[in-house]
């Protein structure tokens, strides 16, 4: 999909002055062939290498999938840069901060149901990157299989430019809006949006207000794609054609720009005499993108029953058993209830996949105190769980009239695997002591004489 001439104002300096995501174009449509280019006659016509690729720019593919992965897997782009990506110098270690990485083995799985307050506040100077704490995760990096679970708390843009060879971020933001400034273009996400980072794409992030906080899933598996619908049918959930690519902009820097990695679970670092996002034209399908949730066309019952949770279903990383997801990204959006003889709130149960559950804003449906924005709870697999004893009560007095449930936005991140809490999550002073009890008081009513 071409964008049209939009991107041919899209060069942007360092630290430019822009701090609004006012004016940004986009291209739309996930999964889509998008081509883009911040220079008349960058991209190359007819082929992807030329001889001399046009402009004096150097053509570089980045493959995020396996170059024989079927067509419809294949993840790719073509990107044609100031100079390429192999011009750096070595990197070496630097210190991981508050970031972890699957294999999980410091801690043990937990069947115990946890429920975490909100991220406190970060140290004066922290950026995205420095802000990023790890709750849990699973599966093994290095094996391409599982995910990781963090938040962010941060109260300063980066300076520095970051890329995760581990696995692609799925950024949730939850208070600030970010201005991401990647290879392929800027992207603006504020609360209610969320961010999609491939792997291996490079980045900044730059505070659209005074501090930022939120989540971030990092999917080591499958790159996430848009859930099948089966008996759906061709429309529904979240669309294709809502989320927003970015056009190509490029940083045309002659200084030195710090460059971080996470490779293998350590964060390595190189200071480059030039910025690495000077990609002037690019076309391909390995691009970030950045999503409304409140554009999630959301579907139940009409009739009777609570349906399973798996119909909020916005991205999935497939797995190698069908159906069976690596990571499901979930949303509770605004909806109205409408099920006669229901119980409406999420019913109780116990599950095989392992759910890590993230409060946007407002209050969630199932849970009447406790859980609060920015804070999180994660229930294991075969953990029991359900709405707590008010939300109980409350629920099966009311009186069934149709409900719009409109003020709150949730979210869920749902695994095959357990989560492995990572030591630092597990001793939190944030962590709840006393979660259990929110289940406290639901009495006996069973009389079998009625």
């Amino acid at each position: 999909m071409s964008d049209g001439g939009t991107s041919r104002a899209s060069r942007f300096e360092r630290g430019g002055v822009r701090k609004t995501a006012e004016g940004l174009t986009h291209l739309t449509g996930f999964g889509n062939e998008h081509s883009s280019e911040a220079v008349p006659g960058a991209l190359p016509e007819g082929r992807n290498a030329p001889q001399r690729a046009p402009l004096g720019l150097y053509a570089e593919q980045l493959s995020g999938t396996a170059f024989t992965e079927p067509r419809a897997h294949n993840r790719r782009s073509w990107l044609y840069r100031v100079r390429p990506s192999a011009a750096h110098p070595p990197f070496t270690r630097t210190d991981n901060g508050g970031i972890r990485t699957a294999p999980f083995t410091e801690s043990v799985p937990d069947p115990n149901r946890l429920r975490w307050n909100p991220l406190p506040a970060p140290a004066p100077g922290t950026d995205f990157l420095a802000g990023l704490w790890t709750l849990g995760g699973n599966g093994d990096a290095t094996q391409r299989t599982g995910m990781a679970v963090h938040l962010y708390h941060a109260d300063a843009s980066m300076d520095r430019v970051f890329s995760d060879a581990d696995g692609e971020l799925l950024i949730v933001p939850e208070r600030g809006g970010l201005l991401l400034r990647t290879e392929f273009g800027l992207l603006h996400v504020e609360p209610g949006y969320v961010a999609l980072i491939p792997r291996g794409v490079r980045f900044r992030v730059e505070l659209l207000d005074a501090s930022a906080r939120g989540y971030v899933c990092e999917n080591y598996g499958a790159p996430f794609q848009l859930p099948d619908l089966g008996p759906i049918g061709a429309n529904g959930l979240a669309n294709a054609r809502d989320f927003r690519a970015p056009v190509a902009a490029y940083e045309d820097v002659e200084s030195p720009v710090e460059v971080v990695n996470k490779f293998c679970g350590n964060l390595w670092t190189a200071t480059y005499d030039h910025s690495p996002l000077d990609v002037v034209a690019w076309h391909g399908n390995h691009v970030p993108y950045a999503y409304d949730l409140r554009r999630f066309n959301v579907l139940g019952s009409i009739s009777y029953d609570h349906p399973d949770p798996s119909i909020f279903t916005v991205l999935t990383s497939p797995s190698d058993t069908p159906g069976l997801a690596g990571v499901d990204f979930v949303v509770f959006a605004p909806r109205w209830l409408v099920g006669e003889d229901t119980f409406r709130p999420p019913y109780f149960h116990r599950n095989v996949m392992s759910e890590y559950m993230g409060l946007i804003e407002g209050a969630y449906d199932a849970k009447a105190e406790g859980f609060v924005p920015g804070g999180g709870s994660l229930h294991n697999m075969m953990s029991a769980h359900g709405p707590d004893r008010e939300t109980f009560d409350r629920a099966g007095a009311a009186e069934l009239r149709p409900q719009k449930i409109d003020d709150g936005l949730a979210f869920m991140f749902e695994t095959r695997w357990p989560v492995t809490a990572t030591a630092q999550a597990a001793t939190a002073d944030h962590l709840q002591q006393g979660y259990d009890d929110v289940w406290r008081g639901l009495q006996r009513h069973f009389d079998p004489l009625h």
